[in-house]
């Protein structure tokens, strides 16, 4: 297990960050040890969109979904703002309904 885990706090700041845009209204975070995961569709099977993970103090990685049902690193490790900036300005395509 991780010892840098996923606040509360953070799941509230992606959620402020999505809430600033209509388009993302779709979108709900799920907070699970290291991990933040953005979702939608129903609770029982949802759609993943792209995930963070806490990799340090103030570190995150960004995670992308496969087509084999995994999830693939990226390259990208940053800041939690600057990561989900990033994700919603490079990647917007990974945040549609």
């Amino acid at each position: 297990m991780s010892r840098f885990q996923a606040e509360p706090s953070d799941a509230l700041t992606v959620e402020a960050v999505l809430a600033q845009d209509p388009g993302l209204s779709h979108l709900r975070v799920r907070r699970r040890g290291d991990l933040l995961t953005l979702e939608s569709g129903p609770a029982e099977n949802p759609r993943r969109h792209a995930r963070l993970r806490r990799v340090s103090v103030h570190l995150w990685r960004l995670e992308m979904p496969a087509a084999s049902g995994r999830w693939d690193l990226t390259p990208f490790r940053d800041q939690l703002k600057i990561l989900l900036d990033m994700l919603l300005h490079q990647f917007p395509w990974m945040l549609a309904p």
